[in-house]
C-alpha cells in the first residue's frame, strides 16, 4: 500500500474513532433532557388540578393536610390548603422565577426569597422548591443519561440532572429513574452540594386519573432521620384544560376557598 495511501486510511480511521467517542455522549446528553421533558409534561400536562392529602410522618406521631393545586405550563402553579382548620387557607404560588405564601391567620403574604426554597413546606419533607417548583428540573439543570435499571418492575431510564451555574435551585444534583414507558418519575435522589444524598422520592400505585397514567402515592425519605417520612396521595386528577393565567395571582391567592 502506497505511503500516502496508508496515511490516509490512519487519519480516517483516527476521526471514526474520535466520533465514535463523541457523538454517543452529545446524542444521550439530548435525549436525557428530551426524557426529562417528557416526564414533566406527563406529570402534569399543558394544565393540572389535583385534590391531594399529605401525610407528615413521624416516628412519634402522624399529622395530615388535605390540598387541592393547580397548575398552567411550567411558570405558573397554585397551591391551597383545605385541611385541618388551622391551616386551611393557606396557599403558595409561582409565576415565572417569583413565588410567595399566603398566610391567612395573620392575614399576610410572604414572599419566598432563593434562600427559603430549601425549607420545608407546611412542616413536611418537600421543601418549597419541591412542591411548588417542580419545573424547575427541566429549566434549570443539565441532563446526562447515566444507564437503565428495572425499578418496581418498570425498565427505566437512570438520569443525573446537574444544576446549571448560577440556577436559583436548592439541589446540586438530582438522580431521577424514568419509566421508559409511561415517563413517570418512579424514584428521585436529591443531593447537596457535598453529593450527599439528602431525600429520596419513590411513587407507588400507578392508575389512570383525568385520561392519563399517574402515581396515585408518593413518599418523600429524609436520608439522615430516621423514621420520617412524607406522603401524598392524590384522590382526584385533572388534566389539560383552559385556565387563565389571571388565576394565578395573589388575590386569587388570597380569596380561594374550599
Amino acid at each position: 500500500m502506497p505511503f500516502s495511501l496508508k496515511k490516509n486510511v490512519k487519519i480516517h480511521l483516527c476521526l471514526t474513532l474520535l466520533l465514535s467517542t463523541l457523538l454517543p455522549s452529545f446524542v444521550l446528553a439530548k435525549s436525557a433532557t428530551e426524557i426529562v421533558a417528557e416526564s414533566d409534561k406527563q406529570m402534569r400536562g399543558d394544565a393540572s388540578y389535583t385534590v391531594s392529602t399529605m401525610n407528615i410522618i413521624r416516628p412519634d406521631w402522624i399529622r395530615s393536610m388535605s390540598m387541592k393545586s393547580w397548575t398552567k405550563g411550567q411558570d405558573l402553579s397554585l397551591v391551597l390548603v383545605t385541611a385541618p382548620a388551622k391551616d386551611k387557607g393557606s396557599a403558595s404560588l409561582k409565576r415565572q422565577k417569583e413565588m410567595w405564601n399566603w398566610i391567612p391567620s395573620i392575614e399576610r403574604v410572604v414572599k419566598i426569597a432563593p434562600s427559603m426554597l430549601s425549607q420545608s413546606w407546611m412542616g413536611s419533607d418537600f421543601t418549597n422548591d419541591d412542591l411548588i417548583n417542580q419545573s424547575s428540573i427541566v429549566v434549570d439543570y443539565d441532563h446526562r443519561l447515566v444507564e437503565a435499571q428495572v425499578i418496581d418492575g418498570e425498565a427505566s431510564y437512570v438520569i443525573d440532572a446537574i444544576a446549571k451555574p448560577d440556577a436559583p435551585v436548592v439541589w446540586s444534583k438530582v438522580r431521577l429513574w424514568i419509566s421508559k414507558d409511561s415517563y413517570l418519575q418512579r424514584k428521585v435522589e436529591f443531593y447537596d452540594e457535598f453529593d450527599d444524598l439528602v431525600n429520596t422520592m419513590e411513587t407507588f400505585d400507578i392508575k389512570k386519573m383525568g385520561g392519563r397514567l399517574i402515581a396515585t402515592r408518593m413518599t418523600m425519605t429524609p436520608a439522615d432521620k430516621p423514621g420520617n417520612k412524607t406522603e401524598m396521595l392524590t384522590h382526584e386528577a385533572q388534566f389539560d384544560f383552559d385556565i387563565g393565567d389571571e388565576f394565578f395571582s395573589q388575590s386569587q391567592m388570597k380569596a380561594l376557598r374550599d
